[in-house]
C-alpha cells in the first residue's frame, strides 16, 4: 500500500487551473495595453502609474500562483508531514538498506526477482567496510527476513551504529538478479531534515518517500 499526499491531486489541478486562467488573462492584458499605448491621444496621454500598478498586481498574482506550485511540488514529492503524521502506531515498510542496531541486532529484508542458484549477504558499516558476509538463508523469489546479530567475520561483536545491507545473487546461467532491500518497524515519530520528511521506525530513520507499504496497526 502506497502512501499519497492527501488532497494533492485536488490542489495540483486547482493551481494548474489558476495558472492556465492567469496566463490567459496577463496575455490580454498586455494587448489591451499595447494597444490603448499605441491609440492614446498625444494632447492627453494615458496615467502611466494606473497601467504601472495594474501591471505590479498581475505579477504578484503570478508570483503567488509560482510559489504555490513550488509548494505543491514539494509535498508531492516528501509526502508532507501531515500525511506521515498518521501513521505514528503503524508498521511499514521502506526501501532502504541502511538500518540503525538496536537492542543488539539489525533486521532487513532482502527481495530477490527471481530463484538464485548463489545468493551473498554483506553487512557494511558507515564507512562501507564489510563486517560481516555469508550465505543467504532463502534462494527463493520473493522477500525474505534476515536478522543480524552483531557478530563481525573477525570473530567480534558490535553493539550500536548504522549499518547497510548488501545482497548479490546469480541464477543457474551465474546471471545477475536484481535484489532490493527493505527495513521495518512500528513509526514512533516523524521529522523534517532539510525539508525531507522522515519516519522513525524505532531507532532507523528512513525518508518518507522510500515507504513501501503500510503493513498493520500495532496494538
Amino acid at each position: 500500500m502506497t502512501v499519497a499526499a492527501t488532497g494533492s491531486t485536488s490542489a495540483a489541478s486547482q493551481i494548474s487551473t489558476g495558472q492556465t486562467s492567469l496566463n490567459t488573462d496577463y496575455t490580454s492584458f498586455l494587448k489591451l495595453l499595447t494597444t490603448q499605448l499605441q491609440n492614446q491621444d498625444p494632447l492627453s496621454p494615458m496615467d502611466s502609474n494606473t497601467f504601472t500598478q495594474q501591471l505590479v498586481a498581475m505579477n504578484g498574482v503570478q508570483q503567488q500562483l509560482l510559489t504555490n506550485n513550488l509548494l505543491q511540488s514539494l509535498v508531492s514529492q516528501s509526502g508532507g508531514p501531515s500525511s506521515a503524521i498518521s501513521l505514528i502506531g503503524k508498521t511499514v515498510q521502506a526501501q532502504s538498506s541502511t538500518a540503525t542496531m538496536s537492542n543488539g541486532a539489525v533486521n532487513w529484508t532482502y527481495e530477490l526477482d527471481g530463484d538464485a542458484s548463489a545468493a551473498t549477504l554483506q553487512v557494511v558499516d558507515a564507512s562501507n567496510k564489510v563486517v560481516w558476509s555469508g550465505k543467504a538463508p532463502d534462494l527463493t523469489k520473493g522477500q525474505h527476513a534476515f536478522t543480524w546479530d552483531g557478530s563481525t567475520t573477525a570473530g567480534g561483536k558490535v553493539t550500536s551504529g548504522d549499518y547497510s545491507l548488501k545482497v548479490n545473487a546469480n541464477d543457474s546461467s551465474l546471471a545477475g538478479i536484481t535484489t532490493n532491500t527493505f527495513v521495518s518497524g512500528v513509526v514512533t515519530g516523524v521529522t523534517t531534515n532539510g525539508g525531507v520528511t522522515e519516519l522513525n521506525l524505532g531507532a532507523t530513520t528512513v525518508p518518507y518517500s522510500t515507504l513501501s507499504n503500510v503493513k498493520n496497526t500495532a496494538n
